[in-house]
């Protein structure tokens, strides 16, 4: 007696704010639903009788997380990948054209080829951290460019944008006084920001990072740590040329924070800093050293976090 083995499909969804387009790989259909509360619930028992393999969406300027968040809740396994990937892969595929269903086919065909594992979606916590540590950074970004234009404007408009100025100080004074708050209130992240702040040249602002925007810490390798985050080197080599190693996509937002936290640890962590002056010495570059450094403080952190252990002061 013959065994049915059932035939895996693979379902890709182009997200916008009004609607959904989503396709079948295999065999090919397409069709579209409204990004609404009805939409949504058609769609989720439309995919339970279609029982796909994966289901593969990309980010979509938010639009997309109310959807994935349905999905994951009824079971199906959903992934949200880079959409520079996706991009790529279509072209590579000879698909020039952009729509929304050649879009939502492309992400399907994407997910039949490459099978981008599913991860665990962030919890409600963990998403509304990550809202607050975006917020910051807007405001950071806006402080740095009224700044910068104080500089270069006429003397009347610097009273209004002085103005302005302070305004956004106070608004991320009391960010980061909310971000610290909201990590105090739950015990959990409280055990786990002490734990990370241990590491000398680690703050607040990495510790609240790391836990928002980084929830795989202390649950991969050193490897994978590294890629997720971008740090890891990657070659560049092509026949007999060797071309110089390069740290490239990965968590932007996890990277900025880190290159700020190595700055500080190469002059108080007494492990990171022995380790920057040794590759000076050997004549690395001061900007491949403080990547490397990156790299060793998140796998220093990456290791505390699954042993749940504290920063220790190596013994001379």
């Amino acid at each position: 007696m013959k065994t049915v083995v059932a035939a895996e499909l693979f379902v890709g969804m182009d997200v916008c704010k009004a609607w959904l387009d989503v396709a079948v790989h295999e065999p090919a259909e397409v069709w579209r639903v409204n990004n609404d509360d009805d939409g949504r619930a058609r769609l989720v028992e439309r995919l339970h009788q279609l029982r796909p393999t994966l289901i593969v969406l990309e980010p979509t300027g938010g639009f997309e997380m109310l959807a994935t968040a349905e999905l994951t809740q009824a079971g199906l396994p959903v992934v949200v990948v880079n959409a520079k990937r996706v991009r790529d892969f279509a072209r590579a595929s000879g698909q020039l054209a952009k729509t929304d269903k050649l879009d939502a086919r492309a992400l399907a065909h994407f997910g039949a080829a490459i099978r981008p594992p599913v991860r665990s979606l962030r919890s409600e916590d963990e998403e509304q951290l990550t809202a607050l540590l975006t917020r910051r950074k807007q405001v950071l970004d806006m402080l740095t460019m009224e700044k910068n234009r104080l500089v270069t404007v006429r003397a009347k408009m610097g009273s209004d944008i002085e103005a302005h100025i302070q305004y956004l100080v106070h608004s991320l004074k009391d960010l980061d006084q909310e971000i610290a708050a909201f990590i105090a209130n739950s015990p959990i992240w409280k055990a786990k920001d002490a734990l990370l702040q241990s590491a000398p040249g680690v703050g607040p602002v990495t510790s609240a990072t790391l836990l928002g925007m980084l929830p795989e810490l202390g649950r991969l390798n050193r490897q994978e740590i590294a890629a997720l985050v971008g740090v890891a080197p990657l070659n560049k080599d092509s026949g007999r040329k060797q071309g110089r190693r390069r740290v490239y996509g990965g968590r932007g937002d996890v990277r900025r924070v880190l290159y700020m936290a190595a700055l500080s640890a190469k002059k108080f962590n007494p492990v990171i800093k022995a380790f920057y002056e040794r590759l000076l010495k050997q004549g690395k570059a001061k900007k491949v050293a403080l990547t490397a450094c990156m790299r060793k403080l998140l796998v220093i952190l990456n290791a505390m976090m699954r042993s749940n252990q504290p920063w220790r002061t190596p013994s001379a």
